[in-house]
């Protein structure tokens, strides 16, 4: 074999090899924004949270039905961004995963 092939086939090696490391950061990051959310659920200003509603900018009270109702969006947007993360990993679609990953970090506050 021509020695153009062989380095054209490590080339390729490598390529495939850097791509798997790739999709495995996804992965490790994604294992990670999990933990963090797990360990949250004691704690009650670790969890996701949304933005202001126009109601708190006003300074109108809220009540607990509005407060669990955003709760409940929180959560249901962070499990939304971790399901999208997994499916772009799978799919080999590496920098969208980390720019989910990245945005479920920001609704846990830990960027």
């Amino acid at each position: 074999m021509p020695p153009l092939s062989l380095i054209m086939i490590g080339f390729a090696i490598f390529g495939l090899d850097m791509a798997a490391a790739h999709t495995d950061t996804c992965s490790e990051e994604i294992a990670r924004v999990e933990a963090l959310a797990d360990q949250s659920l004691g704690n009650p200003i670790a969890k996701p949270t949304t933005t202001q509603s126009i109601d708190a900018q006003l300074h109108h009270q809220p009540t607990l039905r509005s407060v669990r109702r955003a709760d409940e969006n929180a959560q249901s947007m962070f499990a939304a961004i971790l399901v999208r993360a997994k499916a772009l990993n799978a799919g080999g679609k590496t920098d969208e995963c980390i720019q989910s990953v990245a945005e479920a970090r920001r609704l846990l506050h830990i960027e």
